[in-house]
């Protein structure tokens, strides 16, 4: 008569099946992971390009605040000053983003390019042709003085300008279910740049 008692401790069947189980979900997330973090860095790097177009673009065209004109007067208050240097006073700055209202009609062609959308084919696109993400309420856009230029220089003082995204997180579809990574921002990598004569090119 075989006694059967223990032959189930040597009894194997089914253990890799089970060694499966286990390992393959974490290899699955572990592999996830490295395909999302390669997605994440791919969307950071199209906010930032999409940034340094859109700054290079603001730079050349109409003031994309609505009290410009108020903060940074093109004349001199004293006609004795012309050509004098104007100071640096970084205190001095318009804003616009978002709840601020202080934005001018212009941030919508910034954004969505010369024909009011983000669809691709454009002949002048905007920020959103590159990143359709970043909306006209996504943008933080700062002039600051800067000290270049003179007093009574026909354009005004030479500004810095700085555009920032604000409130826009990463798109993660499998971590950001799994993991509750869906709220991740997206830095907001402020992109400076030396503003020109800020008038839109009436052919552009």
């Amino acid at each position: 008569m075989v006694d059967l008692r223990f032959s189930f401790w040597r009894d194997d069947r089914g253990v890799s099946l089970t060694e499966g189980l286990i390992t393959i979900p974490i290899v699955l997330l572990v592999f996830a992971a490295f395909v999302e973090f390669g997605y994440a860095m791919s969307q950071w790097n199209q906010t930032v390009k999409a940034l340094q177009y859109g700054a290079r673009l603001a730079a050349v065209s109409d003031p994309l605040t609505s009290d410009f004109d108020d903060v940074f007067p093109a004349d001199a208050d004293d006609p004795l000053n012309n050509g004098d240097a104007t100071p640096n006073d970084s205190t001095i700055y318009s804003r616009c983003g978002p709840g601020l209202e202080n934005c001018s009609a212009e941030l919508s062609r910034i954004v969505q390019g010369s024909d009011g959308t983000c669809a691709a084919g454009d002949p002048r696109p905007g920020i959103c042709d590159l990143n359709w993400r970043i909306q006209p309420e996504n943008l933080v856009v700062t002039y600051q003085r800067s000290g270049l230029g003179y007093w009574g220089r026909p354009d005004g003082p030479v500004l810095t300008m700085r555009l920032e995204v604000s409130d826009i997180t990463f798109d993660l579809p499998v971590l950001g279910v799994l993991l509750g990574l869906d709220d991740v921002v997206i830095p907001a990598h402020p992109v400076t740049i030396t503003t020109e004569d800020l008038k839109t090119c009436s052919t552009c």
